[in-house]
């Protein structure tokens, strides 16, 4: 029994990513202008009802939700969660969870690659729907330093890094808008990354979508 417990004690990942690496804030490491970019203040994404803000709030260290409106009056949402302990009990609270949780139906949900110019990046693009609500989605999920796609590859990811001793921080980073034109929602999603990360340092940019080939 003795060694049975000190061997489930050596295997239990201890050590927190998140400890070794500079804290940040994602208010100020998300620039509120760039490019043709800046903040719509009239306009907040999505917020979750009070029970799953109860649950949000034990599984994430940091969020940030924004509007923001290009010099055309084009509209994208931009919510991101950071979560310093992606242990099996504080895993992030996906897209699909939320936005059902929510009440709408999801009626698109496919995986898809988003090519930047620091590499590319596994996304998931879903479509939310919400009486006459439509809103085109793209998102992705960094653990520890690798972004990865949701599910099972998340949970590999995961288990690799806790046969190593760690406990890896994660990352859920969400684009948005709404409108019926999906595929141009998506090439504007695209360009308003695109345009992100090029107005980002390398440190911040590397928080936010991992070491890309």
């Amino acid at each position: 029994m003795a060694a049975t417990s000190a061997l489930t004690g050596a295997l239990t990942p201890s050590q927190k990513t998140a400890q070794a690496r500079p804290g940040f804030s994602l208010e100020a490491m998300v620039p509120a202008q760039f490019g043709a970019w800046r903040i719509d203040p009239a306009i907040v994404p999505l917020t979750p009802n009070p029970e799953q803000q109860g649950l949000l709030e034990k599984i994430y260290d940091q969020t940030l939700s924004r509007t923001y409106v290009d010099d055309g009056g084009r509209r994208v949402m931009l919510s991101i969660a950071y979560g310093g302990d992606q242990s099996k009990a504080l895993q992030l609270h996906l897209p699909e969870v939320c936005y059902v949780a929510q009440g709408f139906q999801l009626v698109r949900d496919g995986s898809d690659r988003l090519t930047t110019g620091y590499g590319v990046l596994p996304v998931q693009r879903l479509v939310a729907r919400l009486q006459e609500r439509n809103e085109p989605i793209t998102y992705w999920v960094t653990i520890g330093e690798h972004a990865t796609r949701s599910g099972i590859e998340q949970k590999l990811r995961r288990l690799a890094y806790g046969l190593s001793g760690e406990i890896p921080d994660g990352m859920l980073v969400r684009v948005s808008s709404i409108t019926n034109d999906e595929p141009g929602a998506w090439r504007l999603q695209d360009r308003f990354v695109g345009e992100l990360l090029a107005a980002m340092g390398p440190t911040d940019r590397a928080r936010l979508i991992g070491a890309l080939r």
